[in-house]
């Protein structure tokens, strides 16, 4: 089978596709960035149009456009076809490395939260955009994603915030029995949720874990000197589970452009704070998202449910909204 050519509807853009390479891994190759998450199918982040011509879906048969919800790091061309991604923007392809890496300390801050701090071999670094996250290699089975939670200036280590499931092959079974010193094969970067380049506003939603991302996000602006507003909205069930509140807390202190508000929706008798889902909470805080960015961060019923009230009521564009969806790992790989 030879080459296909991938049109982006609307551009100029052409991007050479290989017998068996997806839509989503042809354009990183070309350099092109697709948004997309779990890279298994589950997630829909790399959802398009497929405006014309036929693929094939890995797991779900062929496709011929004009067709709507196509899932571009599933769907293989058959020939030429032409796309409509919901965004398409100019990046660099991936420089990925696998690596060893060590486990250097493991904390356990909340009852169901591990935080893993790993160091790669000496001399080595790999370089990554705040917001991407890396892949856990384990052997005969699925790599486990998870969130890079260290800023990208601190490049030769990794921190990941894992939410232990019982009886999960990472994040209960492997992790449970990792002591310091022991190592663990790692994959990294993926990813295109990191920040746009422009000067809006930009909130961060946040469930459970979906904190990890943002750490790394925050903490890279801080670097940066940057001073564009955001405010991150943290939920989780209990007081408990803000397993690393006081950095949100200090940087809310430090610096005068960062706003912090954690949401509980199973408050106890003395919180004072705000309740219920994290996406109402913000609505009820900004009901014009006009000017702003969104990104959001945890699991599929929260990223869906948030883009769909934010921008019937918010006036958020789609366009401005940028998920990372966390999916157990019994349906595919994220933990």
């Amino acid at each position: 089978m030879s080459t296909s050519t991938i049109a982006v509807a609307g551009t100029d853009i052409r991007i050479p596709c290989a017998p068996g390479q997806t839509v989503l891994e042809a354009a990183e190759h070309a350099g092109w960035a697709i948004p997309y998450s779990c890279r298994k199918g589950v997630c829909t982040s790399c959802t398009g149009s497929l405006v014309s011509g036929s693929a094939v879906v890995r797991g779900r048969g062929e496709v011929a456009g004009p067709a709507e919800s196509v899932l571009m790091c599933r769907a293989e061309p058959r020939g030429p076809v032409v796309i409509s991604p919901r965004r398409i923007a100019r990046g660099e392809a991936p420089r990925r490395r696998t690596l060893t890496a060590v486990v250097h300390r493991i904390r356990r801050p909340a009852p169901r939260v591990v935080v893993l701090d790993l160091r790669f071999p000496i001399g080595r670094r790999a370089p990554f955009r705040a917001g991407q996250f890396l892949e856990v290699r384990l052997p005969g089975a699925e790599p486990r994603p998870y969130s890079l939670a260290n800023p990208p200036q601190h490049n030769d280590a990794a921190q990941l915030h894992v939410r232990t499931e019982p009886g999960g092959l990472f994040s209960d079974l492997t992790v449970g029995a990792l002591e310091p010193g022991d190592t663990l094969e790692v994959e990294t970067p993926f990813g295109e949720f990191v920040l746009d380049d422009g000067d809006s506003p930009v909130l961060l939603l946040a469930t459970g874990t979906g904190f990890a991302p943002f750490r790394s996000i925050v903490l890279d602006l801080i670097a940066r000197r940057r001073t564009r507003p955001v405010h991150l909205y943290w939920g989780v069930r209990t007081e408990d589970d803000l397993y690393l509140a006081e950095q949100p807390r200090r940087w809310a202190e430090r610096h005068p452009w960062f706003t912090f508000t954690p949401v509980l929706s199973r408050p106890g008798r003395d919180w004072a704070g705000m309740t219920g889902h994290v996406q109402h909470a913000a609505l009820t805080a900004h009901p014009d998202l006009t000017a702003h960015h969104v990104y959001a961060c945890g699991g599929e019923a929260m990223t869906a449910g948030t883009h769909a009230l934010l921008t019937s009521r918010a006036g958020l564009a789609s366009e401005r909204y940028h998920a990372d969806t966390f999916v157990p790992a019994t349906t595919t790989i994220r933990a």
